[in-house]
């Protein structure tokens, strides 16, 4: 595999194109954490998708040191689905370090590490995020930290499941008003709202399946088994709680409809 070095070269000895040297770059550029992980620290040049550091199942310490790793290379590190031993250790690393301020989401459990002179870019793409009930907040502000972190707009309504229907109508209404291009909409128990939304708007409605219910189809199996069979056209489908990959994708439709 060639180092960055030899791209750099080639292109300056005029043995490969601007394009081609880009995309070695993309390629090549993964850096390896010891033996504990390898961290894809160009996927957003590469993806347009921010990398976001998984920590559910790892040590506080291994959690801290891939933290350190990226912020090496980035100029901000995104962390989910934390646990409190995990926060607490991120915290006591940054709380007084005069160079990176923190944002945490309790909701979402998610954490952004960052410079304090680091913004993240403003794009045109506007998201509308919907959820069924207020047990599926978390995964919906998950989607909302990742939407916003690639540039989106980001509006929100919550607990407006269908058991009591009238309530979508006005908080749909303006944020078609405000030029939503793309709908992510959380449910859990038998996850109906996706579909009913699909079927009243005129653009893309992604579906978040929520690990709530109980019963045959309990943990997200009854949420995701009607929203795969629903009979509304434009409804996309994610795993269950997927927030992330339902903010990344909105976010790469909504930037790309709006032009970046």
């Amino acid at each position: 595999m060639e180092n960055i070095r030899d791209v750099l070269n080639k292109l300056m000895e005029k043995k490969c194109t601007l394009e081609e040297a880009e995309i070695l770059l993309k390629a090549n550029l993964i850096e390896e954490v010891g033996d504990l992980a390898k961290l894809d620290v160009f996927r957003k040049l590469r993806t347009g998708i921010v990398e976001v550091i998984y920590a559910e199942n790892k040590s506080p310490d291994v959690l801290l040191e891939i933290i350190i790793s990226f912020l090496k290379r980035n100029k901000f590190a995104i962390i989910s689905r934390y646990k409190a031993d995990q926060l607490e250790l991120i915290k006591k690393s940054y709380t007084n370090n005069p160079d990176y301020m923190m944002d945490i989401n309790d909701r979402a459990k998610t954490i952004i590490v960052k410079r304090v002179d680091f913004k993240f870019e403003t794009k045109k793409g506007i998201i509308g995020i919907i959820t069924a009930g207020s047990s599926d907040i978390h995964v919906a502000e998950e989607a909302k930290v990742i939407a916003q972190s690639m540039g989106c707009k980001v509006l929100t309504s919550y607990d407006l499941g269908i058991a009591g229907v009238h309530r979508i109508f006005q908080p749909l209404s303006d944020m078609i008003k405000e030029g939503v291009q793309v709908f992510i909409v959380c449910a859990g128990m038998e996850g109906t709202l996706p579909g009913v939304v699909a079927a009243l708007v005129d653009i893309p409605v992604i579906g978040v399946p929520v690990s709530s219910g109980y019963g045959l189809g309990e943990k997200g199996i009854g949420a995701l088994t009607t929203m795969l069979q629903s009979c509304s056209p434009g409804l996309l489908v994610v795993n269950i709680d997927n927030g992330f990959g339902a903010g990344a994708s909105a976010a790469l439709i909504a930037n790309r409809v709006a032009g970046k």
